[in-house]
């Protein structure tokens, strides 16, 4: 259910499957993440990609994988050697700090510095805790619906690929996690099936406010589950 629910906010918003799936996963079968999340990840981004790839914004995309690169490494050492629990307060009060701000009207601008250090940060909470899509989407929470969506599908895409190959490489992607990854693609496939009428909502002027919703939530989820050890 929780992965089914997040496939329909990530295909109408552009991101949010981590948000609501990955806190339950951690809690039900933490011995699964955050490997099974990943292969979700890394397969979701390709329905979007089917019907919107071309509003794909590739400059921008190459600015947020050069961030990405580095983050993730860094969110591999966080897996392996830290506790998630400081790292899970810390990036959710910033997304917070970020919400309050643009909410306020004050934009963040979509420039090389700003997408790679939203690929930055995305890169460590994503590989670290399944949940990376917040800093991302508010970068682009001016484009346009399709555009957000098919750019972070993309994103997500390489990220999972990327992601998945570094946690095998440092021994934290058991088996087990890829076949509970697998068990769960089924759920996602029938969450963005569901997502058509949320996408045409969001697309009649509503996308920038999901955006922010969901990156609130995101943020207060990462703050609970950290406190939460």
């Amino acid at each position: 259910m929780a992965v089914f629910v997040g496939a329909v906010v990530q295909g109408g918003v552009g991101f949010g499957l981590g948000l609501v799936a990955a806190p339950i996963i951690t809690l039900l079968r933490p011995d699964a993440m955050p490997g099974a999340i990943q292969v979700v990840n890394l397969t979701l981004p390709l329905f979007t990609l089917f019907t919107e790839w071309r509003r794909i914004d590739w400059r921008g995309l190459g600015f947020a994988l050069l961030g990405r690169l580095p983050g993730s490494a860094i969110g591999a050492l966080v897996v392996v050697y830290v506790s998630t629990r400081m790292l899970g307060i810390l990036v959710g009060v910033m997304v917070l700090v970020a919400v309050a701000v643009t909410a306020s009207a004050l934009a963040i601008p979509r420039n090389g510095a700003t997408l790679t250090a939203a690929g930055f940060l995305s890169g460590i909470t994503g590989t670290a805790t399944g949940i990376g899509g917040p800093p991302m989407g508010i970068v682009y929470q001016h484009a346009k619906g399709p555009q957000i969506r098919a750019t972070l599908a993309m994103y997500f895409f390489l990220s999972a690929s990327q992601s998945l190959a570094i946690l095998a490489a440092v021994g934290k992607l058991p088996g087990r996690s890829v076949v509970a990854g697998a068990v769960l693609i089924p759920f996602m496939v029938a969450g963005f099936a569901a997502s058509g009428p949320l996408r045409r909502f969001l697309d009649g002027g509503r996308v920038r406010a999901g955006i922010l919703v969901v990156a609130a939530a995101s943020a207060f989820v990462l703050i609970t589950q950290s406190l939460a050890g």
